[in-house]
């Protein structure tokens, strides 16, 4: 199964899959709203603004996994990230990625090491995995590596559509 044939529901509970960005780059992150690594919105909506244009997404997924840092309904995630930090990019249902119950989609996704070759669990919230525009995953990077760290922006641009 490809990662875009995965059943996933948008932030109002609505049926779709990554099917619908098709042909983007994407960077998929576990978000929160009550996190030290909040303020990561600031520059993951940078990043959208800066290659949304080019072929590129941001998809955020909220999760309360840890710390119980996004504790939220569905409209209070909406409202905290617009009002906020102008959130322009998609947003998902609250998931789970770790555990028993955890996402299908982050089942595939914790497959992937991140630079240093370890695999497996999200460690924390605002971690990324940056997919191809075909739906390959190219790299993970963990949550303290921000949305504007240079290895983080230089894979974004090299894996744009062209």
């Amino acid at each position: 199964m490809s990662l875009y044939d995965i059943p996933l529901k948008t932030l109002h509970g609505e049926p779709t899959t990554l099917a619908e960005h098709k042909g983007k780059a994407l960077l998929l992150v576990n978000v929160a709203s009550q996190c030290g690594l909040t303020p990561q919105y600031t520059g993951l909506e940078q990043l959208q603004k800066a290659y949304g244009e080019r072929g590129f997404s941001v998809l955020g997924f909220p999760c309360n996994q840890f710390g119980g840092q996004e504790p939220g309904s569905a409209e209070e995630i909406e409202t905290f990230c617009s009002t906020n930090y102008g959130v322009s990019f998609p947003l998902y249902e609250k998931i789970d990625v770790n555990g028993e119950n955890r996402h299908p989609l982050y089942d595939e996704l914790t497959k992937t090491p991140d630079p240093e070759g370890k695999d497996g669990d999200i460690t924390w919230n605002f971690e990324k995995f940056l997919l191809s525009a075909e739906g390959e995953v190219v790299a993970r990077f963990r949550p303290l590596v921000p949305p504007d760290a240079p290895e983080l922006v230089a894979t974004i641009e090299a894996t744009l559509p062209s």
